[in-house]
């Protein structure tokens, strides 16, 4: 294929015949292939009449639809940068992306098309439409007056293709530059290590303003021709009703543990599902165990960044690269994927040996270009030999699995000792009536930075902070122990479902 276009790719995979159901979504509705064909033919049509210049930008702050979707498809296929931003951005935070990405098509729902407009006309901005989730919008309106025909955009692997900004769960965001190149390698990469076959189905309740849902869930399902079942948001009944009709669900933490308090969650309800995946925060073991229990299947952990896409992945099936191995193990997130090159190195940029605590540094065709217009912070984030420094901190057994210790930021540097907070949470998850926890650093007079706990008791339970803090004490070194405990009702959270540890640091200083 010369053109390297990521939408080229997932066209050439549709099912020959394009009048079969592409995605059904909880409304009823249901899309054809040829749906997808004529809609995102329409809409890029429509992006090209705009006379944009080359690599512009188009900046989508809408709730999820199947509209949203081909808006995304019909950008790569004419050819422009898509800058996905969640629905639930306000003011400031819109005003930031618009004005660091400077996009030359915001689309937004119409409810906010008053201050969204606003900022976009302070940026230079110059076409704002909206798009609802209800099939309404100026967007539409505008797009059903192009033509349905489109010739896709030839793009090379290298050229920019999304800027995706970073969750920023510390820190200001910064945009990530993903080429066409690295969606489609880890695309393939993953439809192959994770054993995609005709006729499977998807069970799409994942947001699509996130690297898991709008491209490892859709790259997935199209590249193989398959099957969405599409529901705009999350919620454990209607995922139950409609589960028998699927055979891949992807989802976050949080999902999965809504799902196991749902009483009909059985193993009769999961019979024709064969993968499940989980990603983008932590999955306790507790919970790990129990879907083992109640649905006779084993979640599959992966790992991955908006940087990177994803980088490792428990096996699916035996990987012979690591003696044939297929175990999925609770905690870990497996080996490092095919074509990727993964090592540790400590502060000093030097190897640290099997079962040693590292921070992790990845090569290969998935890893982003850099950060946008941060050529010093791009500069910074790599190593002399083209390693991307992921920011995350880990740890290599004997056999090859990967497990994620935390990250290098929220390290704990008390007295002198580096602390890693996911070491310490996974011994408070595992006392009896604790649900969850999380470890962070705040300033210290004398340590320069002590340990504090947050932990979620388990409904029903009570638990006693000081008992924790003496329980722990049998099992780690004095170092390791958090000076204060505190139980609390919940922990802060961003879309994804990751604990937002700036404001726990900041919320519980003294």
């Amino acid at each position: 294929m010369n053109n390297h276009n990521l939408f080229a790719a997932l066209r050439a995979a549709f099912p020959a015949n394009l009048d079969e159901v592409a995605i059904e979504t909880d409304n009823a509705l249901a899309y054809t292939w040829r749906d997808l064909e004529r809609g995102t033919a329409m809409m890029a049509n429509l992006l090209a009449s705009l006379k944009l210049p080359a690599g512009a930008r188009i900046a989508v702050h809408v709730d999820k639809s199947v509209e949203a979707l081909m808006l995304y498809l019909a950008t790569l296929r004419a050819g422009y940068v898509f800058l996905p931003l969640n629905p639930a951005y306000q003011s400031a935070e819109l005003d930031y992306f618009v004005g660091n990405a400077a996009p030359a098509v915001l689309v937004c729902a119409s409810k906010n098309q008053d201050w969204v407009g606003n900022i976009a006309g302070q940026a230079g901005t110059s076409h704002v439409f909206t798009l609802n989730d209800d099939r309404t919008g100026t967007l539409l309106e505008h797009a059903a007056r192009c033509s349905d025909r489109h010739q896709v955009a030839e793009r090379g692997e290298g050229d920019l293709a999304v800027i995706l900004y970073t969750s920023g769960t510390t820190g200001r965001s910064k945009g990530a530059m993903l080429s066409h190149g690295n969606m489609l390698s880890n695309a393939r990469v993953l439809k192959d290590y994770w054993g995609w076959r005709p006729g499977d189905v998807l069970m799409h309740v994942l947001p699509t303003f996130h690297i898991h849902g709008l491209f490892v869930a859709v790259h997935g399902a199209l590249l193989n021709g398959s099957k969405m079942i599409w529901l705009a948001r999350f919620a454990p009944r209607p995922v139950l009703q409609k589960l028998p009709e699927a055979t891949v669900f992807m989802g976050v933490p949080t999902m999965y543990v809504r799902l196991l308090a749902d009483a009909a969650l059985d193993h009769e309800v999961a019979r024709n599902v064969r993968l499940f995946v989980s990603g983008s925060a932590p999955l306790l073991i507790d919970s790990f165990k129990e879907w083992q229990s109640r649905t006779g299947h084993t979640i599959l952990e992966r790992y991955g960044m908006s940087e990177t896409v994803m980088l490792t992945s428990n096996p699916c099936a035996p990987d012979p690269r690591h003696g044939m191995q297929s175990e999925r193990r609770g905690g870990s997130v497996g080996f490092p994927l095919p074509g990727v090159s993964l090592r540790l190195h400590d502060g000093a940029g030097m190897a640290v040996p099997a079962g040693e605590i590292g921070g992790i540094e990845v090569k290969g065709p998935n890893v982003f270009a850099g950060y946008w217009q941060m050529p010093e912070q791009t500069k910074k984030e790599f190593t002399p030999d083209g390693y991307f420094k992921t920011g995350d901190v880990g740890r290599i057994d004997q056999d090859g699995y990967l497990s994620i210790v935390g990250r290098s930021k929220d390290v704990i540097i008390s007295g002198g000792f580096n602390v890693y907070p996911a070491e310490i949470e996974t011994f408070i998850n595992a006392l009896e009536g604790v649900d969850e926890s999380a470890v962070v650093g705040v300033p210290d007079a004398d340590f320069g930075e002590i340990g504090v706990a947050l932990v979620i008791a388990k409904p029903g339970a009570e638990l006693d902070p000081d008992q924790i803090l003496r329980a722990l004490k049998g099992m780690l070194a004095n170092f390791k122990i958090p000076k204060r405990c505190h139980v609390v009702v919940e922990l802060p959270r961003n879309a994804m479902g990751k604990v937002q540890k700036n404001l726990l640091r900041t919320q519980f200083q003294y």
